[in-house]
Order: structure tokens, then C-alpha cells, then sequence
């Protein structure tokens, strides 16, 4: 059911809207680490690697998509929160209408770069023709990514994470079913792991938009409010683009990262990958906190509710330190009792350790920035200023790229892994300092947000 985030007690409500979103991107880690598994113990460490010699590209598709999608969706966030049906039912036509360009644009862009992005992020000969070959069905999938994420966003505006949460578990189950059918049954190999990943986030698409259609009647556009409207269509790409373009530059990032951990050989882009699908998982609770603030604020804007941002902002924070000291706890001690997941016994799995463990200690000493960088940049982009968290995304992109320089020139792994930390403390300042200027500047104008698309 839809949430009113504009009134009643904050801490209660944030905890049960952040509930089902980290049950279903912790859901979402876990699969894809059982994809990892699936790949690592049935085709072997080289099979791995190749996946995760992809990693940082993928992000970039993967993430171009999610963020524009998330910014087309701010709008109906906002409008909802100002009571505002039509408002509601323009955002969404908008929204599916540059959906359907967007799908085309990202399509015809990234599908004929694969080959050269590889050979520039280093990806070593003995991976890659699996890395090629798991990248192109990727990005021929790229509609299926896009709608995808795109209902689900619509359903968390207006205040329903429950939804989403059942379609990403269900999702999530199928992926898993399809990688072992197609890479055990089928023998696919490492494009069968891709394969799955399409084939189940299209099936999963389409349900959510047939639940939307029976269920959430408040998101369907009639049949007249289906013509393209300027106002509305240049407002959702002034939020989308940005909130894009600055996954696409952390992500941009990534693959420089990657290029680095690339030249180090096999064996160590596999303990790369296990390792931070490890982290990943635990950067979850970061996640949803930032999903649920970016629903938060836009739905507070929306309503004037200045107060509520502020009060809700600091709650988050306090949580985000305390799950980030756990979650470093976590990374480092049963660290090499979960790599042991990722590959069967022929692997050389005391090799790989070393390299794992070099990452994850350095890594740790950032949690409490990259966990501020959630709740600030999401928080600047339900508010509708989404040029803010671009400027936090060239942040990281310098950092990671300098520190990736460093690392390559050095020939130094453990400087290559500390990409990452330095991109968090860095982005995470800038992002505090933003999200402060952004709501003295937000309480000064004070104006109506139906104002900026009228």
C-alpha cells in the first residue's frame, strides 16, 4: 500500500519503508553472489574472473539505467506528496514515454563498444572471450533493465516497498533457476549466466507493470493524459539525466578501478570479485537507507515539509554509523570462510586470500563516509536538485582515477584497492557540504515545486 511519509512519528516510519527495501537488495546481493557461486564452482576460477573483469562495465549499464529511471520518477514522488492525482498520472505517461527512448539510446550506444571497453579495461586474454561474450547479451538487454527498475521506482514513490521487495525476491529465485539450467543443463557456459540475468528481470518487468495495472490505479495515466507534455518531459530529464550521468561517472570510475585489479592476473581479479560481492552485500543497509530518503524528502518537498526533512536526515545518519562499525566487523572476520563459497576444491583458493584480505582491511576505513554519501546524494535528489550529486560523482571519478593512476604506475595492488576508500572520503565531504548548502538554499526560495513545472 501506498505510504504518507509527510506526517506521523519519522524513526518508525523510515524503519518499516527501509524494511522491505534491505530484505530485497540484501535478496538481490545474495542471488547475485549465488550467481557468482553457480559460475565459480561449476566453470572454474577463469569463468569467474571473466564475469568480474566486467564488473565495473556492467555497473555503468546497469547504473545509467537505474539512475535516470530513479530521477524520471522524483517527480511523481513529489507530486504525490502534494496531493496532486494528475500530477501523478503526467509524471508516469512522461516517464514510460523516455523510457522507450531511453531504451533504444543506451541499446545502440554500449552494444558496439563491448569489445573496445574490454580491451581498454585490460581484461587478460585467457578471459577474455567469456567477458566479450557475457557483456553483449548484457547490453542487448538493456529494455528489460530499464523497465524493470523504472515500475519499481514508481511503486517506492509513492510509498510502496513491499512490492518491489516480492518482485526482486521472485526475480531473484528465477535468475538463480535459469543459471542453473543454462549453464548446467544447456552447457551456455558464462553466457548462460547472462541469459538469466535478462530473461529474469524481463518476466519480472512485465508482472510489475500488471501489478501496477490491477493493483495501483493511482499510477495508471487515463487514456487522455497520455499525450507528451513539455513541462513534464523536461523536468524528468533535468532530474534523470544528472541523476545518470552520475552513476555513469562512478561507475566510469569502477572500470578505471577495474582496469588496475585487471593487470594483477587472474587470480587476483577472482579473490577482487569474491571479495566485493562480499562488501557488496554488506553495503545494503547503505542502500535502502538511501532509497528510503530519496522518497523520504521528495515526498517532504513536495508537501513544504522542511522540518521533516531535517529531523528525518538526522535519524538516518545516526543509524548509518551504527550499521556501518558492524558491517566493517563483518567484512574482515569470516572473510575467508565465505570465500570459500565462490569455488570448488580444485581451485587455488590460499592464492587468493591474501589478495581478498588486502582489500576488504582497506576498504572498512570508509564505511561511515560511503554510508553518508547514500543518505546525502539521495537526499538532494528526491528534493529535486539533482545537479548536486553530479558534482559528487566527479568527485569520485577524480579520486578513483588518481588513485588508480598511482596504482598502476606503481604496480601496487594495495594501492589499486584503495580506489574505493579514497573515492568515499572524498565524495562523502563534498556530499555533506552539498546537502547542507542545497537545504539553506531549499528553505530560502520556499517555493511551491508545481511552480518549477507549470
Amino acid at each position: 500500500m501506498p505510504t504518507d511519509m509527510t506526517r506521523g512519528p519519522i524513526f518508525p516510519m523510515l524503519m518499516r519503508f527501509m524494511l522491505p527495501l534491505l530484505i530485497g537488495d540484501i535478496f538481490q546481493r545474495l542471488y547475485n553472489m549465488a550467481d557468482t557461486i553457480i559460475v565459480g564452482r561449476t566453470l572454474g576460477e577463469n569463468a569467474l574472473a571473466a564475469v568480474g573483469a566486467t564488473g565495473g562495465f556492467m555497473y555503468l549499464v546497469t547504473g545509467f539505467a537505474i539512475g535516470i529511471t530513479a530521477g524520471f520518477t522524483v517527480l511523481t514522488a513529489q507530486r504525490y506528496g502534494a496531493k496532486d492525482a494528475g500530477g501523478v498520472h503526467a509524471s508516469v505517461s512522461g516517464g514510460i514515454l523516455l523510457g522507450l527512448g531511453l531504451t533504444a539510446l543506451l541499446t545502440a550506444l554500449f552494444l558496439p563498444m563491448v569489445p573496445a571497453v574490454l580491451t581498454w579495461m585490460n581484461t587478460p586474454a585467457a578471459i577474455f572471450p567469456d567477458a566479450l561474450a557475457y557483456m553483449r547479451i548484457i547490453c542487448a538487454g538493456t529494455v528489460c533493465t530499464v523497465f524493470y527498475n523504472l515500475f519499481s521506482a514508481y511503486l517506492r514513490a509513492v510509498g510502496n516497498s513491499r512490492a518491489p521487495l516480492f518482485f526482486l525476491i521472485f526475480s531473484a529465485c528465477l535468475n538463480v533457476g535459469l543459471d542453473l539450467l543454462f549453464i548446467i543443463r544447456f552447457g551456455m557456459g558464462v553466457a548462460g549466466a547472462a541469459r538469466a540475468t535478462v530473461l529474469a528481470q524481463g518476466i519480472s518487468a512485465l508482472l510489475c507493470a500488471l501489478y501496477i495495472w490491477r493493483r495501483v490505479p493511482g499510477l495508471i495515466p487515463q487514456k487522455g493524459e497520455w499525450r507528451p507534455r513539455k513541462a513534464v518531459l523536461r523536468f524528468e530529464l533535468k532530474m534523470g539525466l544528472p541523476m545518470a550521468l552520475q552513476y555513469a561517472i562512478t561507475d566510469s570510475g569502477i572500470m578505471i578501478q577495474q582496469a588496475a585489479i585487471n593487470l594483477f592476473g587472474a587470480t587476483a581479479v577472482a579473490a577482487f570479485t569474491a571479495a566485493s560481492k562480499i562488501q557488496s552485500l554488506l553495503m545494503q543497509g547503505m542502500i535502502a537507507m538511501g532509497q528510503t530518503m530519496a522518497t523520504y524528502c521528495g515526498q517532504n518537498r513536495g508537501a513544504g515539509r522542511f522540518d521533516r526533512i531535517k529531523a528525518g536526515v538526522r535519524l538516518a545518519v545516526i543509524v548509518e554509523v551504527i550499521y556501518s562499525v558492524i558491517a566493517m566487523g563483518l567484512m574482515v572476520f569470516p572473510l575467508r570462510a565465505l570465500m570459500g563459497l565462490f569455488f570448488s576444491g580444485g581451485a587455488d583458493l590460499p592464492a587468493m586470500i591474501p589478495w581478498a584480505s588486502a582489500y576488504a582491511r582497506i576498504c572498512i576505513t570508509c564505511y561511515v563516509p560511503l554510508a553518508m554519501i547514500f543518505i546525502f546524494r539521495s537526499g538532494m535528489e528526491g528534493c529535486g536538485y539533482a545537479m548536486l550529486p553530479l558534482a559528487c560523482g566527479l568527485t569520485e571519478l577524480f579520486a578513483r582515477g588518481l588513485t588508480a593512476a598511482a596504482g598502476m604506475r606503481l604496480h601496487s595492488f594495495a594501492v589499486a584497492a584503495a580506489c574505493d576508500p579514497a573515492a568515499w572520503l572524498a565524495a562523502g565531504i563534498v556530499s555533506a557540504l552539498m546537502f547542507r548548502w542545497m537545504f539553506a538554499d531549499m528553505r530560502r526560495k520556499a517555493e511551491p515545486v508545481r511552480q518549477s513545472i507549470s
